[in-house]
């Protein structure tokens, strides 16, 4: 985890609730970003996949501008990060999650945790639990990929799910500086141990808690920590680490939902609707 999540908000409603300045520039270049542009908006995606553009909140002082303090901004950046020092991208889509206990000695990571820290926000995340019988098959050998049963995770009241993220310039040195394809900006989620205790909102048949789900879980930052995460003078190491404890426990609720979001082109607000009872049988 994370390897899929929802995002449906619009730039209007992410505006309102992280109080952002600049709305969805142009991928900035490395050394500085220059004066926003408007962009096309992302629309809604209930399936979000490693590679695809998403939606990150950070703060960032803005090019020639007369006032040099950061600016909350609204940026699409791409999930799966590629760092500086890398010689092609290729590895983007194994590089979308980084583990909060090692973030700030990584290679391809601590410059961006010192740096370049973002929020990524997200109506929740998706996590599989392993069918009943299936994993002992798996483990025989007697069958390749064990049926799993999804499980959405979200916020019991509602809000946002902001995710703590990290992002990176990337230049291709095969393209001239002109072209647009010449700066790739990246992202990766900080995950960090699942809780253990209860959930908010328990399904009535299935986990009680999100260890119950998977042993991972993405850092979700409550509003309390945003701005000290954001900050961009923020830059010791470890007064960075003490933002990565998880938050209070007893927010999250989760839920099945359809198989469906399992194939990556499935994507729409059904995906998000709760079954009565797991599709697959599971563990539990």
């Amino acid at each position: 985890m994370c390897g899929r999540y929802a995002a449906s908000r619009s730039p209007e409603d992410l505006a309102g609730v992280f109080d952002i300045e600049v709305g969805v520039p142009p991928a900035p270049a490395e050394g500085g970003d220059r004066t926003p542009e408007p962009e096309e908006t992302l629309a809604p995606d209930y399936n979000v996949a490693p590679t695809k553009e998403v939606y990150a909140v950070l703060d960032r002082p803005l090019k020639d501008a007369a006032d040099p303090r950061p600016v909350r901004q609204l940026r699409r950046l791409k999930w799966g990060l590629v760092p500086s020092w890398a010689k092609t991208p290729e590895g983007a889509a194994r590089m979308i999650n980084a583990r909060a206990e090692t973030v700030h000695e990584k290679p391809a990571y601590r410059r961006a945790f010192a740096a370049r820290r973002c929020i990524l926000p997200a109506d929740g995340y998706y996590e599989w639990v392993t069918g009943e019988q299936e994993r002992d098959l798996e483990v025989e050998g007697k069958k390749k990929r064990a049926r799993k049963q999804p499980y959405f995770v979200t916020p019991a009241d509602g809000s946002v799910f902001a995710m703590a993220g990290l992002y990176e310039f990337w230049r291709d040195r095969t393209l001239p500086d002109d072209h647009p394809g010449a700066w790739w900006a990246t992202c990766s989620v900080i995950t960090t141990e699942a809780e253990q205790g209860p959930l908010a909102v328990a399904p009535a048949e299935g986990p009680g808690s999100l260890a119950d789900i998977h042993p991972r879980m993405p850092l979700m930052l409550t509003p309390d920590r945003w701005a000290a995460w954001l900050d961009p003078a923020r830059t010791d190491p470890d007064e960075l680490r003490e933002l990565l404890a998880p938050p209070p426990g007893g927010l999250m609720r989760a839920y099945p939902v359809s198989t469906a979001v399992s194939n990556v082109r499935n994507n729409g607000p059904e995906l998000l609707k709760e079954l009565e009872g797991p599709e697959e049988g599971t563990l539990f």
